[in-house]
């Protein structure tokens, strides 16, 4: 795996961690807890699109972090990201250019 492949699977729990939070169905808390306030569906859209900006600047934060790119916790280091395999997924800086292609702003 490479930082592509990291990020691009971030991406993916993002839209999934949405989908789910907005899934009428769903069993998640923040699903009972969107399904309580009985909003209308344009209020559910625009719910839908804050929550998915709060993920979008979460995970990218998140990801900068892990590169060395930005502060977690107060405290900038450089990480080196290591698959199950002993490989290198991302040495530093490798993620910061990819993630903006997937958490653009």
């Amino acid at each position: 795996m490479n930082a592509h492949e990291f990020v691009s699977r971030w991406r993916k729990e993002k839209d999934n961690l949405l989908a789910s939070f907005m899934e009428p169905g769903s069993t998640l808390r923040v699903a009972d807890r969107i399904r309580a306030m009985n909003l209308s569906e344009e209020q559910r859209e625009r719910l839908g699109a804050v929550i998915d900006g709060v993920l979008v600047d979460t995970f990218y934060t998140l990801l900068l972090g892990l590169d060395g790119c930005a502060q977690i916790g107060g405290i900038q280091e450089t990480y080196e990201i290591r698959g199950e395999d002993g490989e290198v997924i991302s040495s530093c800086g490798d993620i910061e250019g990819v993630a903006s292609e997937f958490f653009p702003a």
